[in-house]
């Protein structure tokens, strides 16, 4: 019913993600948009929105469609009562952690991160003038989970003030359970610290796990920022909106009020494609997570076979870990692209023997990116 197949021509449009290698013999599998087009819905909206023919002002408080969108998507999905007012927009995540920092801190406070992690995360703390630190993500029993021992050893720090928690987990793909959930609400709320939780893959979830949403959790309900956006799962990132969800009202409004006058509104059209991918593509999103199984199943078994490198299967995402240590080379980002792959830099995210592939692609595509790194 959906072509997952079809590989689309982007180089006339200036793509982030092909322009890097463009000119170049190298596949680009790094920055985290997929090769699919957009869910049929969102794009007859787009283009029966734009035949309309005037794109004046919108306020994105005043759409109710899409927040009602976002309501039902999240009861859908999580089964999570959202009420409308709890809802901020913002235009991408990333403004969304920085505007956390800034809502709940002061210079030089300490902020808690996940590492390795997705590199404007990482960047953050310190974009902000505020003390980073740093809690492993680690493998227990062939999930990965965190380093509780460091979470608790920073959070009882005196300036401490907030966790980013990044879940599903980006580079690394792992799923935290209620379990791990449940310890890092008790430990926010012992030491009085807000949870901000990017969530932007938690609709890419592969394996029979559920997504569990900061904000649900009751310990911390007063004290959680929950991030997330279609923009991953349905390809619409260039569309630049995502929203915020605050439960407790004191902490929305300073929220709010730390992007006031620097963060823009979110655009009208990224307003359309929110209320329509999470209304009438539900089929769609089905087909693409059943897609990316397959795809994940066969590079995690590719990956093993290639000597020198090894990686676990991510529970989500459509992005690959990959532990290169034992190629025994100095770089491993150049050895890729000496082979034709263009990968996201390990060293970005905090270790320079991994890289990152991106298999939100057709097949095609990434037998060819096998065939590159073994050959």
């Amino acid at each position: 019913m959906y072509d997952f197949d079809k590989l689309t021509d982007r180089s006339s449009t200036y793509s982030f993600k092909w322009n890097r290698y463009k000119g170049r013999n190298i596949i680009p599998a790094w920055v985290a948009d997929t090769e699919f087009k957009c869910a049929p819905p969102i794009v007859d909206a787009m283009v029966e929105r734009s035949r309309h023919g005037l794109f004046g002002y919108t306020l994105p408080n005043e759409y109710l469609p899409a927040k009602q969108a976002i309501q039902r998507w999240c009861r859908k999905q999580y089964d999570w009562d959202v009420a409308l007012d709890w809802i901020v927009w913002t235009p991408g995540v990333v403004p969304g952690f920085n505007m956390a920092i800034q809502a709940v801190s002061e210079l030089d406070d300490g902020i808690i991160v996940q590492s390795p992690n997705y590199p404007p995360l990482l960047a953050a703390p310190g974009i902000n003038n505020r003390t980073r630190y740093e809690v492993g993500n680690v493998l227990e029993n062939g999930r990965w989970t965190l380093d509780f021992e460091q979470l608790e050893t920073h959070a009882k720090r005196a300036d401490t003030k907030l966790f980013i928690l990044c879940n599903p987990m980006n580079p690394m793909g792992g799923v935290l359970t209620q379990e791990d959930l449940d310890r890092v609400a008790k430990i926010c709320k012992d030491n009085d610290l807000v949870l901000c939780s990017d969530e932007i893959h938690c609709d890419l979830i592969l394996d029979d796990l559920p997504h569990i949403p900061a904000g649900k959790l009751s310990l911390v309900e007063d004290s959680s920022i929950t991030l997330m956006a279609a923009s991953k799962t349905f390809n619409v990132a260039g569309l630049g909106t995502s929203f915020a969800i605050i439960p407790d009202a004191k902490l929305r409004a300073k929220f709010a009020s730390a992007g006031a006058g620097l963060i823009p509104w979110v655009n009208v059209m990224g307003l359309v494609a929110t209320e329509v991918a999470f209304t009438q593509c539900d089929d769609w999103h089905q087909a693409e997570l059943a897609y990316l199984r397959s795809n994940r199943d066969y590079l995690v078994n590719a990956i093993n076979q290639i000597h020198g490198l090894s990686c676990v299967s991510p529970e989500a995402t459509y992005l690959l870990w990959i532990d290169a240590s034992e190629l025994g080379v100095e770089d491993t980002q150049k050895w890729c692209e000496d082979k034709g792959v263009g990968p996201s830099p390990g060293r970005d995210f905090g270790n320079k023997n991994c890289f990152r592939i991106n298999y939100g692609c057709p097949k095609s595509m990434l037998e060819e990116i096998v065939k590159r790194l073994g050959g």
